[in-house]
Formats: C-alpha cells, sequence, structure tokens
C-alpha cells in the first residue's frame, strides 16, 4: 500500500508531457454572439406565440357571450317621489305692547335725574299675569316708561316678594333694583355686608295691601347682592321668614 502511495506522488510531480494550448478569444466570443442571437430570436417567438394564445381565448370568450342570450335591459331606478312644498308656518297672534298707562296713582321718589323725577306706578298687562311694576321718568312732556317687572312663575297676588329686578341703566337714568310685595308689608330690609339696608316703600292706590319697594342705588347696587329680602307687619313682627 505505501509503495502505491509513493508511485501516486512521483506521478503527480511529472511535468505534462504538451503544455494547454492558449484560449482562442475571438472564436469564444463570435460563439457567445450567436448563441444570444439564438436566445433572442426563441424568446420573441415564444412571446409572440403567447400573445397569440391570449387573443385567441379573448375572442373565443366574446363568441360565446354573443351566442348567448341577450342580457335583460336594466331598469332605471325610480326617481325619488317629490315633496310636497313646505308648510308655511304663520305666527300666531303678537300680544300688543304695554300700555304705560298707570293704573293707580304715580308714585313718586326722591331720586332726581336731568331728564325728570324717577316715578313707580302699576300698568295693566294683557296675560294671566295681569299687572307689572313700571319704573319711569316724570318729564316736563308727562310720563316717560323706562323699564318694567312682573311675575312669571306664580300668581302674582299671592304672599310674598314678587318680580325683583332692575339694578341697571336704561337710557342714561339708572333704574334701582325693585320689586313688590303683597301684603301688609310696613318694612323691607335686606343684609349686605352685615349691615341692615332698609327699602324704600310705597303703596299701590288700587290695592293697598301691595307695595312697591325699592333701594338706593349706593347700598344695593345690583339683584346679585340682595340676601333674602324680610317683611315686617306695622308691629314690627316679621311677615317672612
Amino acid at each position: 500500500m505505501a509503495e502505491e502511495i509513493d508511485q501516486l506522488r512521483a506521478a503527480l510531480r511529472e511535468p505534462l508531457p504538451e503544455p494547454f494550448a492558449a484560449p482562442d478569444v475571438p472564436r469564444i466570443m463570435a460563439e457567445g454572439k450567436r448563441l444570444r442571437r439564438r436566445r433572442r430570436v426563441l424568446g420573441g417567438a415564444g412571446a409572440a406565440a403567447a400573445v397569440v394564445a391570449v387573443l385567441a381565448v379573448v375572442f373565443a370568450a366574446v363568441g360565446l357571450r354573443s351566442t348567448g342570450p341577450a342580457p335583460a335591459p336594466v331598469a332605471a331606478a325610480p326617481s325619488a317621489p317629490s315633496l310636497p312644498p313646505a308648510l308655511s308656518v304663520v305666527p300666531g297672534p303678537v300680544a300688543p305692547p304695554v300700555k304705560a298707562v298707570p293704573s293707580g296713582d304715580v308714585i313718586d321718589t326722591d331720586t332726581f335725574t336731568p331728564d325728570g323725577q324717577l316715578v313707580f306706578y302699576f300698568v295693566a298687562l294683557d296675560s294671566e299675569i295681569g299687572f307689572g311694576v313700571m319704573a319711569g321718568l316724570r318729564t316736563a312732556n308727562g310720563l316717560q316708561p323706562l323699564y318694567l317687572t312682573n311675575e312669571t312663575r306664580m300668581p302674582a297676588l299671592s304672599f310674598g316678594f314678587h318680580a325683583t329686578s332692575g339694578g341697571q341703566l336704561t337710557d342714561r337714568t339708572w333704574v334701582p333694583v325693585y320689586g313688590y310685595f303683597s301684603g301688609p308689608a310696613a318694612r323691607i330690609t335686606t343684609t349686605i355686608g352685615g349691615r341692615t339696608i332698609a327699602a324704600h316703600l310705597g303703596r299701590w292706590s288700587g290695592r293697598p295691601d301691595v307695595v312697591v319697594f325699592w333701594f338706593d342705588q349706593s347700598d344695593v347696587p345690583s339683584t346679585s347682592r340682595l340676601t333674602p329680602l324680610i317683611a315686617y307687619a306695622e308691629d314690627g313682627g316679621r311677615l317672612t321668614r
């Protein structure tokens, strides 16, 4: 075995009897070009054959469809029914404006402005409430209404305080915080900053048990400053809690 290995090694070391010839580069390039042209021709022929096959399938499908029954016509979608014209809403009768004619005597105050004297008076309303209290001015040309307040939630003559409003500037005149009390009130107060403030009072000549009250602007500038109002009877007893 060792002898055979030595012989193989000796054979591998022997030089070749004839060296390899140099490669023929021009011939190799020519053969390569010929093979590439052949592949392109074969590829183009294959693609053309594929296109012809696809067209044949398409025309066959069209022929099959043309031989079948004609499709039924598609019915047009029904048009939406026309809606009737909207009914016009006719507004109900509008309540006539308040007639600023005093119901009873006009209540004077000690407040005067360049335009006249501040006054209060009751006016009739064309509603279930029946009446309201108007703040106005007594001018050289007569009464000028400024601001109206009235009850909106409870019977207008039920016992207690009603329609407290005001505390704003209207037509250059400051309308004080005011309202009315239904009952035999002889004194009405509120408390602001720990100080008890008494309201001015004036009775309705048509209903002496209904009292108009109002506060000075310097004491009560707005209704938001009021604490619960308290009414007192002639003998000093409280009429409200």
